[in-house]
């Protein structure tokens, strides 16, 4: 029986995903060893999700897959995380989440950079985000200004591990850290997973990783 596609998992789980708050960000299916598949399920929130919520998430999407029987009788590990730092901003929705965190930015070629140096590679403190624009401040914590960026000139952007707090001034032209998130240098956000090993046949047991 062939293996249903990440396609096919979205659409399963995006209902129940959305109806417990969260935004369903991708599935991804791929082999675990000889035995097992491994389907990825990444979800994310505006507040920063507690790992009870994923874990009952996780439990609550193993019994729909196997309620649908798309799997049949193919064992699978099923994984529910939370994106980690490293995750590209590439939806309106990511950048007001990082709103008061660094990210290292990469502008189109062709574009003019706001940076002095003209450089279309460099490091920056997000602010508010609009549909067509993202506020960034530049300088870090010696001269801290804001300008602001067209989200079309940009062509990557994620979010940098910081050990130290940011300079109240460059946070307060950033606008504050958005709510439910971490501060910046206070702990690194790493990513939580709830993992369940399933088979059509037997009943998921949820395991916090």
């Amino acid at each position: 029986m062939p293996l249903p596609t990440e396609e096919r998992v979205s659409q399963l789980v995006a209902e129940l995903v959305e109806r417990r708050g969260f935004d369903l960000e991708g599935v991804m299916i791929s082999a675990a060893g000889t035995a097992h598949t491994k389907v990825q399920v990444t979800v994310d929130s505006d507040e920063t999700a507690s790992l009870d919520a994923v874990a009952e998430l996780s439990s609550e999407i193993s019994e729909t897959l196997d309620a649908a029987g798309d799997f049949g009788e193919t064992p699978y590990l099923l994984e529910v995380t939370t994106p980690g730092i490293d995750r590209p901003l590439t939806e309106l929705r990511h950048w007001h989440r990082a709103r008061g965190r660094k990210v290292k930015v990469t502008l189109r070629t062709g574009v003019t950079s706001p940076e002095e140096n003209g450089k279309g590679r460099f490091e920056a403190r997000v602010g508010a985000a609009t549909d067509e624009s993202v506020a960034l401040v530049l300088g870090g914590k010696r001269n801290p200004h804001r300008v602001t960026v067209p989200l079309g000139d940009i062509e990557f952007a994620v979010v940098q591990v910081e050990f130290s707090p940011p300079g109240a001034a460059e946070l307060e032209l950033a606008g504050g850290v958005a709510p439910g998130r971490p501060e910046p240098g206070a702990r690194e956000d790493t990513d939580i997973t709830a993992a369940a090993e399933a088979a059509s046949d037997s009943p998921t047991e949820g395991i916090a990783e």
